[in-house]
């Protein structure tokens, strides 16, 4: 199965929750476009937080923290969704690069449609702020209407029961699990993390 793991914003955690998601399920880990922080990028920290995982090289590695279809221009670069190749491993967490709108390129193409692509199916992490019932809903319904598969969200930070309750009412897609913050992230704590979550993210993903 693949997993793509996609967010309501960019800084909500789709790291933390994909070294969570590779943990706790021994999955693969791939990020096919990073964008700034190069010698310290996603799949570095991913390596980091879950040592076991096999973390795949990024089809684009972008030097500039900007969307990547201005990262890629800034750097004379074009993205192509036709020259992004899965990595032959049948159990994999794709990880995005900020939310399901991001452009990759000039010519129209999202991430969004990078999922689509990869025929993957969805998680999206979403954290409680004033305003993330609104970008929750929108992202999960955004995904619904390209006929993606979501199987479900993952919270982090505080639990707000309000506003995940009308969340799962509105959008009728369950919350799989919550990540509470930490000033200790380690290899230690992804792991604790990963063994609390275990077993229900294999009953939902039906592996």
């Amino acid at each position: 199965m693949k997993i793509f793991v996609t967010s309501i914003d960019t800084n909500i955690g789709k790291t933390i929750v994909s070294s969570v998601l590779c943990s706790a399920l021994n999955y693969s880990y791939w990020k096919p476009i990073q964008c700034g922080d190069l010698d310290q990028s996603d799949s570095h920290k991913v390596k980091q937080l879950s040592p076991l995982t096999q973390v795949f090289p990024e089809a684009y590695r972008l030097q500039i923290p900007m969307s990547p279809h201005e990262a890629a221009r800034e750097e004379n670069v074009e993205i192509l969704l036709k020259k992004i190749h899965l990595p032959k491993k049948k159990q994999l967490i794709i990880e995005g690069a900020g939310g399901v709108m991001v452009p990759l390129n000039y010519k129209g193409d999202l991430m969004i449609d990078m999922a689509k692509k990869f025929n993957a199916r969805i998680i999206v992490v979403f954290k409680n702020y004033l305003g993330s019932i609104n970008h929750t809903i929108l992202t999960i319904q955004q995904l619904k209407s390209y006929g993606l598969c979501i199987l479900g969200s993952i919270v982090i930070g505080d639990r707000l029961a309000s506003s995940e309750n009308i969340i799962q009412s509105v959008t009728k897609t369950k919350i799989i699990g919550h990540i509470p913050y930490t000033s200790d992230l380690n290899e230690k704590w992804i792991l604790q993390q990963a063994n609390l979550i275990g077993k229900a993210l294999k009953s939902e993903l039906i592996l």
